[in-house]
């Protein structure tokens, strides 16, 4: 009460005081974006604590060599914020960002295998097509004649 008292008798005080306000940086407005997230997972306070969601990681990663890559596409969707920002939660990072990479390469060679024999077919593997190719197994092995 008594600094107010002078400031509102010393001008000069409440000049200073309020160039001073001006001066400081603001915040921007959209904190969320650059703040780093509380929660490892994407359902927030809902989901897994960080111990456990270290142990989810692992697992993920792990069973995703295991033939199963679809589980690395899992791991990074589910530890989205991990993911997203490159400083949070450093113990479960290795783990989303193998999965991440593991993924793009498993879909690279997916995509490039269907591209292959789906654009390639007969004209690129010549008299071996007929070996490699499913629907006519049926003839080749003789199932077909009692139709």
């Amino acid at each position: 009460m008594e600094a107010t008292s002078q400031a509102n008798n010393n001008p000069s005080a409440a000049a200073s005081s309020a160039a001073a306000a001006a001066a400081t940086p603001t915040t921007p407005s959209n904190t969320i974006l650059l703040s780093t997230p509380v929660w490892p997972t994407i359902d927030g306070p809902l989901g897994l604590n960080e111990d456990e969601s270290v142990a989810h990681a692992r697992r993920f990663y792990k069973f995703g060599y295991a033939l199963l890559p679809w589980l690395w596409a899992l791991n990074c969707f589910y530890f989205w914020p991990v993911l997203r920002h490159s400083r949070s939660f450093p113990r479960i990072r290795p783990y989303v960002v193998g999965s991440a990479i593991g993924f793009t390469v498993f879909t690279a060679l997916l995509c490039s295998w269907a591209l292959t024999f789906s654009i390639g077919g007969e004209a690129l593997f010549g008299s071996t097509w007929d070996k490699l190719v499913m629907y006519n197994v049926a003839d080749r092995l003789g199932l077909t004649g009692w139709i």
